[in-house]
């Protein structure tokens, strides 16, 4: 996988790619990283990369000029109604972007390449996004004030299911596996300010703490994003065992508020 980052703060995203699990993926040559500085390929000796909006308005907008200038340089070309997806992704990162999630990080970490678009101020031209952006993105429901910081958290998400970066066992189980939130864990010491490590986890029984595992799944789920619950059950994602708990624990709830 390659990622490209385009930004007018490039060493904020610098900073990560140097540190922790991706810059072993990088040194191991399992992911590749790029920045390109919009400023760069601005056209005045000023370096002028936004203005203000046509129509009025606050705030100030990137100028499509420098951006079309920095995707070009990056590869990227005008979109022609057949991309390959499948290889390059030129995404922009946006609150008005379709939501990002652990399916859409999966699906972008198939992709070889990588593109993303980091906005400041007010956002970007409109013509940038028409002309070459195939996907605008947001991590959620509020505003940034760059796409640096959006730019992150999409790559974090996708870089750790890229294959050898981390082991395969840690991504089973964790949560949205399988449509569940993950179970609660627990390490040394075995008492902490009187609050013990749950008995099951130290028995040794691994079918027993199986099955614990899946009913705080479940329960934690139910609890929290019960409309994962009935996403996955719609999707057909639990198997015979997990809609049996689910089923448990829904009548126990029932009950008790009765």
């Amino acid at each position: 996988m390659k990622y490209t980052v385009l930004s007018l703060f490039p060493e904020i995203t610098d900073a990560y790619f140097a540190n922790s699990i991706i810059a072993r993926a990088i040194s191991r040559g399992i992911v590749e990283y790029r920045a390109i500085n919009i400023r760069d390929y601005a056209p005045d000796r000023h370096k002028t990369c936004d203005d203000a909006p046509y129509g009025g308005g606050p705030g100030m907008l990137m100028l499509a000029e420098p951006l079309g200038r920095a995707l070009e340089a990056a590869g990227a070309l005008p979109k022609t109604g057949a991309q390959d997806r499948l290889s390059r992704r030129l995404i922009y990162l946006s609150p008005s972007g379709r939501p990002f999630t652990q399916e859409l990080a999966r699906e972008l970490a198939a992709c070889e390449e990588l593109i993303l678009l980091c906005g400041r101020y007010e956002g970007i031209d409109q013509r940038i996004i028409d002309r070459y952006v195939d996907d605008e993105i947001s991590i959620g429901d509020y505003v940034l004030s760059s796409g640096e910081a959006a730019a992150l958290v999409l790559i974090d998400a996708t870089c750790r299911l890229i294959d050898q970066v981390i082991t395969a066992e840690s991504l089973e189980e964790e949560s949205f596996a399988g449509g569940l939130l993950e179970y609660p864990q627990y390490t040394r010491p075995e008492v902490y300010a009187t609050l013990e490590v749950p008995r099951v986890l130290l028995s040794g029984h691994h079918e027993n703490i199986r099955r614990w595992r899946l009913e705080k799944r479940v329960r934690k789920t139910l609890a929290v994003r019960p409309d994962l619950i009935r996403r996955g059950k719609a999707a057909g994602l639990f198997d015979t065992e997990t809609i049996t708990v689910i089923e448990e624990l829904e009548k126990d709830e029932r009950d008790t508020g009765d």
